[in-house]
């Protein structure tokens, strides 16, 4: 259906103002309804009453524009008056009015690092807080489990095991292998310098195993396994499977945390000893092509210079790491709230703890060692 031409006219009857408003006021004729206000000039009395007798449509941008610019010119919004309006067209611009009237919020002034300081201080302690309380939780339904053997859920920690480890050799191989390269490559280098070449054995050994390997591949379970565990558990929460649980007078402990726990802390010290495998079999790769040691000789090398105690502390760490891997990802994915957007928050913030722990705990670990000379 044509429309006639957006058009504004102004005259003045008995001392009021009358606007008089014809054609469609919508957002598209948006150009047309800004080409006719730009050339618009009000005739000043008393009172101003719009006219929409001839108005066809108005919609919200049509209306806003229109008091926006009676608004320059000099009026108030609040003491426009209206007549011969549509009972949804004057419903519609007493709605913009109320809207133009409401204030904007009021802006937050800019944060100061004091005050960001004193927050994350505040966060990380509430933090602690959680994870030590939820630590505690843990604890007790282990030991009701030890006094229970019963509560044990057999199939789900075989699965989580199948997830979190078998389902994991092959990248945990792959990058330990490759990291093995890249140090025996390095150190060879340097090390052929001073005609020093086999004791790139040493180095890898004594790298790779007791340090690289449980770092590595505790940092790989932490962005796989990690994420995985709050990205279950939280979806489980939001979709109000967790409350199920509990409805069902179940422990989210015993079903949910116990087994990764068990199957991550099993499944630790069996992926740093293939990364360790792995790590060597890398230096023996890049001794037998580019410095000229036979993989026998590279091989008894290893191990003349890999003590026991080397060994073991890498395999020991594994553990340890396990556990505050599995903590971390198990408390974040019940802390979800009800929404997607807190999954995705805490599966990040999951890594991210994870990591930094991870690091963490290895510096406390070397210098724990160091003191006792292991």
């Amino acid at each position: 259906m044509k429309t006639s031409p957006v058009a504004l006219e102004c005259r003045v009857e008995a001392g009021t103002t009358i606007v008089h408003l014809a054609g469609a006021w919508r957002l598209h004729s948006l150009p047309a309804v800004l080409a006719v206000l730009q050339g618009f000039e009000l005739q000043r009395a008393e009172r101003l009453v719009l006219d929409g007798s001839r108005l066809e449509s108005i919609d919200t941008a049509g209306g806003f524009l229109l008091l926006d610019r009676l608004g320059k010119l000099g009026c108030k919004p609040a003491a426009i008056g209206k007549r011969h309006f549509g009972e949804m067209q004057g419903r519609l611009l007493d709605l913009v009015r109320e809207r133009m009237r409401a204030s904007p919020a009021p802006r937050k002034p800019p944060r100061g690092l004091p005050y960001r300081l004193g927050d994350a201080t505040v966060r990380l302690f509430a933090d602690l807080r959680r994870a030590v309380s939820f630590t505690g939780f843990v604890a007790l339904d282990l030991l009701k489990l030890a006094r229970r053997p019963g509560l044990f859920r057999p199939r789900e920690t075989v699965a989580q095991f199948e997830s979190v480890c078998i389902d994991a050799i092959p990248i945990v191989v792959l990058v330990n292998f490759l990291i093995g390269i890249v140090v025996a490559y390095v150190l060879g280098v340097e090390a052929q310098r001073y005609g020093a070449g086999i004791f790139v054995a040493d180095g890898i050994a004594l790298a790779v195993c007791r340090e690289l390997s449980p770092i590595l591949g505790s940092v790989l379970v932490a962005g796989r396994s990690g994420a995985a565990f709050t990205a279950e558990i939280g979806t489980m929460k939001v979709e109000e499977e967790v409350d199920a649980i509990t409805t069902l007078g179940l422990s989210p402990v015993q079903v949910l945390v116990i087994p990764r726990l068990l199957a991550l802390g099993v499944a630790m010290p069996l992926l740093v000893l293939l990364g360790d495998v792995a790590g060597v079999a890398g230096g023996v790769f890049v001794g037998a092509t580019t410095l000229g040691i036979p993989p026998n000789v590279f091989i008894d090398r290893v191990h003349s210079a890999l003590e026991m105690r080397h060994f073991l502390v890498g395999l020991g760490k594994a553990p340890v790491f396990a556990l505050f891997i599995a903590m971390i990802a198990c408390r974040l994915g019940l802390e979800v709230k009800g929404d997607a957007r807190s999954v995705g928050r805490n599966t990040t913030s999951t890594v991210v703890q994870c990591i930094v722990w991870v690091f963490v705990l290895d510096a406390a670990f070397a210098v724990l060692l160091q003191r006792l000379g292991i």
